[in-house]
């Protein structure tokens, strides 16, 4: 299987349908986004071909391929208020593998190298990421690839009946 990716520069319906199917997989519903509560890892949310256009102004985009099914999607903002380290020239990344069938494959593997090299051709020193305390495997590929843990968030999300933390982690382009 080939993995493959192109940045998106023009959102499409079918676009919109896969983000909304992601973003509502009660699997990837604790992994990707914090939540208070229980009523808020239940919510399901509706993205629109507008919102996605502004999300465009503040990300920039990439569609991940295995082969040519769409199966996940990642971004980077740059120097966003919600950094832990407050460092100019700083990425902060996010990457969604949505369909069962290409997590686990090496996919997100690809995806962060691919996107690491990305952020470095646009001049950024340093990238930065969270992950759940719960979401094990997302920080054994983060180790894996250099990051560095920089500092936890106590009480960030809730899971499982009861509050996480978000870990911090970093790492600077000269090392890749």
């Amino acid at each position: 299987m080939r993995t493959h990716f192109v940045e998106l520069k023009e959102p499409a319906c079918h676009l919109v349908d896969a983000f909304n199917r992601w973003e509502n997989d009660p699997e990837l519903i604790p992994l990707t986004r914090p939540n208070q509560n229980q009523f808020e890892v239940e919510r399901r949310s509706l993205m629109t071909l507008e919102g996605l256009q502004e999300s465009l102004a503040h990300h920039k985009i990439y569609l991940i391929y295995l082969d040519e099914q769409l199966v996940g999607s990642m971004n980077y903002m740059i120097d966003p208020e919600h950094l832990f380290k407050k460092e100019p020239g700083t990425a902060w990344i996010g990457i969604t593998i949505g369909e069962p069938e290409a997590r686990g494959k090496g996919a997100g593997y690809e995806a962060i190298r691919f996107l690491e090299k990305q952020i470095k051709k646009q001049g950024l020193v340093r990238i930065e990421l969270g992950v759940f305390e719960f979401n094990l495997p997302a920080q054994k590929l983060y180790q894996n690839l250099g990051y560095k843990e920089i500092g936890r968030i106590p009480n960030f999300t809730y899971w499982q009946g009861k509050m996480w933390e978000d870990i911090r982690m970093e790492k600077y382009t000269d090392e890749l």
